[in-house]
């Protein structure tokens, strides 16, 4: 179970990935963040996004409607 959860569903790119980063903001490190997002994008978006800022990309899944992150704050 994830520390916080993002309902970032309906918003599209690059929505989902700034919400997330001000939530991690926000979040102590080692501590998980769980998005869900309906933007087919954000599958790169937030493989980039844990690449380029140290995060841990932990989990991804799609049901076909529904795409769920889970990323571990980096420090």
């Amino acid at each position: 179970m994830a520390d916080q959860v993002l309902d970032a569903k309906g918003l599209n790119c690059p929505l989902p990935i700034l919400r997330a980063k001000k939530t991690l903001a926000g979040m102590a490190a080692g501590q998980t963040l769980e998005i869900l997002a309906t933007d087919p994008g954000s599958i790169k978006d937030f493989e980039a996004f844990c690449r380029t800022t140290g995060h841990t990309l932990v989990e991804q899944e799609n049901d076909g409607k529904i795409f769920r992150f889970v990323i571990r704050k980096a420090g």
